[in-house]
């Protein structure tokens, strides 16, 4: 029940050929969209009354007034808060709830580029218009595929940035433990042992179409007498190299690393992002405020697993994880270290993923602060600053709209009632 409608949309923009979605687009009459409230995200305050002015696929005009152009369409949303569309600068389209391990096992590839697609929507249902997928978890390249479906108006959802499949060393966080060696399990990742095997894994990702590169940086996780005792793959050197080989194409590396003395390497080598950052040492905030390598915390992925844990024993530990990672991002909001908002989505279920700003403001940010991580840190990490993350002229009409004052609640993202991206309406 509440299916069809989602499917015949998927099916309508499917049919509908690039050329003529562009043209449809350019050509349609302008839209003013209308509603109780806007979010001036840069200024930190809300305006009243809230109007957009839309043409094609960009903003002209927004404000508490707007002109109204003759044969404007008006879509007044009446009670609601207008924003910019929502940014998740940490997602997994290629994964769902269950075994990681076993899908990438017992899934082909294709299959699971079906699932992609199918995620992909259920993001943009949900207000997330522009997101970084960070790692396709043993689908190669694939993401490719589904980020140019996209952009070429075939199927509904974000506009992506993508690394393909990720980075790892041998035995490393990806690799595929626990079954039996003589069946020789692939790696959820890209196997580089060393700086020569980086550039080759780099260059590679690029010809297949990565945006940038995801190094996996640190392994396994375990919390000791209130540290966090993780080990690190790569060092700072290997990263470095991995740095300057992005750099030399203009793209960027972002790491996996939970803990020390990895992202402290992670840190010094220049990567754009740290991503979970559970535990970082005063020497590694000090780097990432001074270079404003973003934080990513991915609060929601740890709160998942504390709660669907397999055991009790796995449960507490999970727990203790979270908790150690909510007392941490105190300090580092403390140190100034640049943040941006990025839930793991994939493992739990896509469309949900707006839990993370709910929780981001649970461990001690303020709802503005969370929103300027979201919008306005998010459009720098995924290297749109200036076209989106604000409703402003010339930026891309990636509009929604919820239901009460986020700067008041910030639980009404989780609630998004309308959805447009680049001047089309997806649900309203």
């Amino acid at each position: 029940m509440g299916k069809k409608p989602v499917a015949a949309l998927f099916l309508c923009i499917a049919s509908v050929s690039p050329a003529l979605a562009q043209s449809q687009t350019a050509q349609s009459p302008p839209i003013v969209i209308h509603a109780a409230r806007l979010l001036d995200v840069e200024n930190g305050k809300i305006i009243t009354p809230g109007d957009v002015l839309v043409q094609g696929d960009r903003i002209v005009e927004a404000g508490s007034s707007v002109k109204h152009p003759a044969g404007a369409q008006t879509i007044d949303l009446g009670d609601a808060t207008l924003m910019p569309g929502l940014i998740d600068a940490h997602i997994h389209l290629f994964l769902h709830p269950g075994a990681e391990d076993l899908q990438t096992v017992e899934e082909s590839v294709p299959q699971r580029t079906i699932g992609a697609v199918l995620a992909a929507r259920d993001d943009l249902m949900a207000g997330f218009t522009a997101e970084r997928d960070m790692g396709t978890e043993g689908a190669g390249s694939a993401d490719t595929a589904v980020r140019n479906a996209i952009n070429d108006g075939h199927v509904p959802g974000p506009r992506l940035r993508i690394s393909g499949n990720a980075i790892d060393i041998l035995g490393g966080h990806e690799d595929a433990f626990h079954f039996n060696p003589a069946q020789h399990v692939l790696s959820n990742a890209t196997y580089a042992n060393n700086v020569p095997d980086l550039i080759e894994a780099i260059r590679g990702q690029f010809k297949e179409g990565a945006d940038f590169i995801k190094i996996y940086q640190t392994g396994p996780d375990s919390v000791h007498d209130g540290k966090l005792s993780t080990p690190y793959q790569y060092t700072e050197a290997e990263l470095a190299a991995a740095v300057q080989e992005a750099a030399r194409v203009g793209k960027h590396v972002a790491v996996h690393a939970t803990g020390e003395p990895g992202a402290l390497y992670a840190a010094q080598a220049g990567v754009v992002s740290i991503d979970h950052a559970v535990q970082l040492s005063d020497e590694t905030m000090r780097l990432m405020h001074d270079k404003q390598i973003f934080a990513v915390p991915t609060f929601t992925i740890f709160e998942y697993f504390a709660e669907h844990a397999a055991s009790p024993a796995a449960a507490a530990r999970e727990h203790q994880m979270l908790d150690l990672h909510a007392q941490e991002f105190k300090k580092q909001l403390a140190a100034g270290v640049p943040m941006a908002v990025g839930s793991d989505v994939g493992p739990f279920p896509h469309g949900t993923q707006a839990r993370e700003l709910e929780l981001m403001v649970n461990f001690g940010m303020s709802p503005l602060a969370a929103l300027q991580a979201d919008l306005l840190n998010g459009a720098k990490l995924l290297g749109w600053q200036g076209q989106i993350g604000a409703l402003k002229p010339g930026y891309f009409a990636d509009i929604i709209a919820v239901p009460g004052d986020p700067l008041k609640d910030i639980s009404v993202v989780k609630n998004v009632k309308f959805v447009m991206k680049d001047g089309i309406v997806y649900k309203k």
